[in-house]
Protein backbone atom coordinates (compact mmCIF):
# COMPACT_ATOMS: atom_id res chain seq x y z
CA UNK A 1 0.00 0.00 0.00
CA UNK A 2 2.48 2.28 0.95
CA UNK A 3 4.76 1.84 -2.47
CA UNK A 4 1.49 2.60 -4.37
CA UNK A 5 0.90 6.15 -2.20
CA UNK A 6 4.31 6.76 -3.18
CA UNK A 7 4.02 6.02 -6.68
CA UNK A 8 0.65 8.18 -6.83
CA UNK A 9 3.06 11.27 -5.38
CA UNK A 10 5.59 10.82 -7.64
CA UNK A 11 2.93 10.61 -10.47
CA UNK A 12 1.38 13.68 -9.47
CA UNK A 13 4.50 15.54 -9.73
CA UNK A 14 5.72 14.85 -13.04
CA UNK A 15 4.49 18.26 -14.21
CA UNK A 16 7.87 19.63 -12.72
CA UNK A 17 9.85 18.00 -15.08
CA UNK A 18 8.15 19.56 -17.63
CA UNK A 19 8.50 23.51 -16.04
CA UNK A 20 11.86 22.93 -15.51
CA UNK A 21 13.01 21.81 -18.91
CA UNK A 22 14.17 23.59 -21.60
CA UNK A 23 11.02 23.79 -23.60
CA UNK A 24 9.25 25.50 -20.78
CA UNK A 25 8.59 28.94 -21.98
CA UNK A 26 10.69 30.79 -19.68
CA UNK A 27 13.47 32.09 -22.10
CA UNK A 28 15.51 30.31 -19.97
CA UNK A 29 18.20 30.01 -22.90
CA UNK A 30 18.97 33.58 -23.15
CA UNK A 31 20.93 34.17 -20.06
CA UNK A 32 24.34 32.81 -18.85
CA UNK A 33 24.48 34.39 -15.51
CA UNK A 34 27.31 36.76 -16.69
CA UNK A 35 29.20 33.43 -17.77
CA UNK A 36 29.53 34.95 -20.91
CA UNK A 37 32.03 37.68 -19.78
CA UNK A 38 33.91 34.90 -17.53
CA UNK A 39 34.86 33.23 -20.69
CA UNK A 40 35.40 36.46 -22.58
CA UNK A 41 37.93 37.26 -19.36
CA UNK A 42 39.53 34.28 -19.69
CA UNK A 43 37.84 33.29 -15.82
CA UNK A 44 36.29 30.14 -17.25
CA UNK A 45 38.43 28.58 -19.84
CA UNK A 46 37.60 24.96 -19.54
CA UNK A 47 35.95 21.81 -18.05
CA UNK A 48 37.64 22.75 -14.45
CA UNK A 49 37.59 26.20 -13.94
CA UNK A 50 33.94 25.76 -15.16
CA UNK A 51 33.73 23.81 -12.20
CA UNK A 52 35.13 25.71 -10.01
CA UNK A 53 33.14 28.83 -10.83
CA UNK A 54 30.02 26.98 -10.88
CA UNK A 55 30.97 25.22 -7.39
CA UNK A 56 31.75 28.40 -5.88
CA UNK A 57 28.05 29.24 -6.95
CA UNK A 58 26.76 26.80 -5.16
CA UNK A 59 28.21 27.42 -2.07
CA UNK A 60 27.98 30.95 -1.84
CA UNK A 61 26.55 32.57 -4.62
CA UNK A 62 23.41 33.71 -6.02
CA UNK A 63 21.63 30.18 -6.53
CA UNK A 64 21.81 29.14 -3.33
CA UNK A 65 20.11 32.46 -2.56
CA UNK A 66 17.31 31.29 -4.58
CA UNK A 67 17.08 28.01 -3.57
CA UNK A 68 16.00 29.50 0.09
CA UNK A 69 13.93 32.03 -1.69
CA UNK A 70 12.23 29.11 -3.18
CA UNK A 71 11.46 27.10 -0.34
CA UNK A 72 10.12 30.41 1.48
CA UNK A 73 8.07 30.67 -1.47
CA UNK A 74 6.70 27.01 -1.25
CA UNK A 75 6.22 27.16 2.82
CA UNK A 76 3.98 30.26 2.64
CA UNK A 77 2.01 28.89 0.15
CA UNK A 78 1.36 25.50 1.83
CA UNK A 79 0.31 27.36 4.80
CA UNK A 80 -1.61 30.30 2.45
CA UNK A 81 0.36 32.80 4.39
CA UNK A 82 -0.07 35.35 1.41
CA UNK A 83 1.90 38.36 3.00
CA UNK A 84 4.81 35.79 3.81
CA UNK A 85 4.75 35.30 -0.23
CA UNK A 86 4.74 38.54 -1.54
CA UNK A 87 7.27 39.70 0.80
CA UNK A 88 9.51 37.07 -0.13
CA UNK A 89 8.91 38.27 -3.55
CA UNK A 90 9.49 41.69 -2.52
CA UNK A 91 13.08 40.39 -1.04
CA UNK A 92 14.13 38.58 -4.06
CA UNK A 93 13.79 41.11 -6.62
CA UNK A 94 15.87 43.33 -3.94
CA UNK A 95 18.54 40.90 -3.99
CA UNK A 96 19.38 41.10 -7.80
CA UNK A 97 22.84 42.87 -7.44
CA UNK A 98 22.69 44.35 -11.00
CA UNK A 99 20.24 45.48 -13.53
CA UNK A 100 21.09 42.04 -15.77
CA UNK A 101 20.56 39.81 -12.67
CA UNK A 102 17.35 41.24 -11.94
CA UNK A 103 16.25 41.21 -15.83
CA UNK A 104 17.33 37.30 -15.86
CA UNK A 105 15.04 36.61 -12.87
CA UNK A 106 12.23 38.95 -13.59
CA UNK A 107 11.73 38.10 -16.93
CA UNK A 108 11.83 34.18 -16.55
CA UNK A 109 9.21 35.07 -12.94
CA UNK A 110 7.09 36.76 -15.11
CA UNK A 111 6.81 34.11 -18.23
CA UNK A 112 6.77 31.09 -15.93
CA UNK A 113 3.63 32.88 -14.28
CA UNK A 114 1.65 33.00 -17.97
CA UNK A 115 2.90 29.54 -18.81
CA UNK A 116 1.51 27.97 -15.57
CA UNK A 117 -1.74 30.42 -15.41
CA UNK A 118 -3.02 29.07 -19.02
CA UNK A 119 -1.81 25.52 -18.68
CA UNK A 120 -1.09 24.82 -15.14
CA UNK A 121 -3.41 27.46 -13.16
CA UNK A 122 -3.45 27.23 -9.11
CA UNK A 123 -4.95 29.27 -6.35
CA UNK A 124 -1.18 31.23 -5.58
CA UNK A 125 -0.76 32.67 -9.00
CA UNK A 126 -3.78 34.91 -8.30
CA UNK A 127 -1.78 36.73 -5.59
CA UNK A 128 0.92 37.78 -8.10
CA UNK A 129 -0.48 41.12 -9.70
CA UNK A 130 -0.04 41.12 -13.71
CA UNK A 131 1.98 44.24 -13.56
CA UNK A 132 4.14 43.19 -10.21
CA UNK A 133 7.38 41.95 -11.45
CA UNK A 134 7.73 38.26 -9.62
CA UNK A 135 11.09 36.12 -9.07
CA UNK A 136 11.72 33.01 -10.80
CA UNK A 137 12.58 31.50 -7.55
CA UNK A 138 9.21 32.52 -5.84
CA UNK A 139 6.79 31.67 -8.99
CA UNK A 140 8.24 28.53 -9.26
CA UNK A 141 8.55 27.41 -5.74
CA UNK A 142 4.87 29.17 -5.32
CA UNK A 143 3.34 27.04 -8.11
CA UNK A 144 4.82 23.73 -6.93
CA UNK A 145 3.16 24.23 -3.58
CA UNK A 146 0.01 25.35 -4.76
CA UNK A 147 0.09 21.68 -6.63
CA UNK A 148 1.40 20.40 -3.51
CA UNK A 149 4.40 19.05 -5.20
CA UNK A 150 6.80 18.36 -1.91
CA UNK A 151 9.50 20.65 -1.22
CA UNK A 152 12.14 17.77 -0.78
CA UNK A 153 11.31 16.72 -4.11
CA UNK A 154 10.88 20.39 -6.10
CA UNK A 155 13.61 22.24 -4.72
CA UNK A 156 16.68 19.96 -5.40
CA UNK A 157 14.98 19.34 -9.20
CA UNK A 158 14.72 23.25 -9.58
CA UNK A 159 18.49 23.55 -8.91
CA UNK A 160 19.80 21.17 -10.53
CA UNK A 161 17.54 22.86 -13.41
CA UNK A 162 19.27 26.12 -12.82
CA UNK A 163 23.17 24.64 -12.97
CA UNK A 164 22.16 22.68 -15.90
CA UNK A 165 20.98 25.46 -18.17
CA UNK A 166 24.56 27.29 -16.83
CA UNK A 167 26.76 24.43 -18.22
CA UNK A 168 24.62 24.77 -21.57
CA UNK A 169 25.51 28.41 -22.24
CA UNK A 170 28.47 27.39 -21.10
CA UNK A 171 28.91 24.68 -24.07
CA UNK A 172 27.15 27.14 -26.36
CA UNK A 173 30.23 29.35 -25.88
CA UNK A 174 32.25 26.94 -27.01
CA UNK A 175 34.05 26.95 -23.15
CA UNK A 176 33.61 23.01 -23.58
CA UNK A 177 32.01 20.32 -24.50
CA UNK A 178 28.66 18.56 -24.09
CA UNK A 179 30.67 15.52 -22.61
CA UNK A 180 32.84 17.64 -20.14
CA UNK A 181 29.39 19.51 -19.57
CA UNK A 182 28.03 15.82 -18.07
CA UNK A 183 31.08 15.57 -16.22
CA UNK A 184 30.94 18.91 -14.73
CA UNK A 185 27.73 18.41 -13.66
CA UNK A 186 27.99 14.63 -12.38
CA UNK A 187 30.76 15.82 -9.95
CA UNK A 188 28.21 18.68 -9.46
CA UNK A 189 25.51 16.47 -8.12
CA UNK A 190 26.22 16.02 -4.53
CA UNK A 191 26.84 19.44 -3.91
CA UNK A 192 23.94 21.02 -5.50
CA UNK A 193 21.49 18.21 -3.24
CA UNK A 194 23.74 18.77 -0.47
CA UNK A 195 22.64 22.81 -0.90
CA UNK A 196 19.03 22.05 -1.91
CA UNK A 197 18.48 20.23 1.41
CA UNK A 198 19.90 22.98 3.46
CA UNK A 199 18.24 25.66 1.73
CA UNK A 200 14.90 23.22 2.53
CA UNK A 201 15.09 24.30 6.01
CA UNK A 202 16.98 27.47 6.16
CA UNK A 203 15.21 31.12 6.48
CA UNK A 204 15.23 34.49 5.11
CA UNK A 205 17.84 35.50 7.27
CA UNK A 206 20.29 33.02 6.16
CA UNK A 207 20.92 34.53 2.92
CA UNK A 208 23.77 36.10 2.05
CA UNK A 209 26.37 35.61 -0.57
CA UNK A 210 29.84 36.30 -1.53
CA UNK A 211 30.65 35.30 -5.24
CA UNK A 212 31.96 38.73 -5.99
CA UNK A 213 33.64 37.90 -9.70
CA UNK A 214 30.14 36.33 -10.68
CA UNK A 215 28.34 39.47 -9.30
CA UNK A 216 31.49 41.82 -11.24
CA UNK A 217 30.82 39.29 -14.19
CA UNK A 218 27.18 40.21 -14.02
CA UNK A 219 27.94 44.45 -14.21
CA UNK A 220 30.69 43.69 -16.91
CA UNK A 221 28.29 42.06 -18.90
CA UNK A 222 26.26 44.80 -19.17
CA UNK A 223 28.62 46.77 -21.46
CA UNK A 224 30.77 43.69 -22.97
CA UNK A 225 31.17 44.43 -27.08
CA UNK A 226 29.82 40.94 -28.47
CA UNK A 227 26.88 39.05 -27.04
CA UNK A 228 24.81 36.18 -27.76
CA UNK A 229 23.23 36.06 -24.05
CA UNK A 230 20.70 38.83 -22.06
CA UNK A 231 23.12 38.55 -18.76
Amino acid sequence: MLAITETAAAARELPLYLWLSPAFPVGAFAYSHGLEWAVESGDVVGAESLLLWLGDLCDRGAPRTDAILFAAAHRAVAARDWRALSEANVLAVALAGSGERRLESTAQGAAFVVAARAAWDCEALAHFGSNDPVAYSIAVGAVCAGHEFRLATALPAFVIALFANLVSASVRLSAIGQTDGQRVLAALLPRLTAMAAEATNAGLDEIGSCAFRSDLAALKHETQYSRLFRS
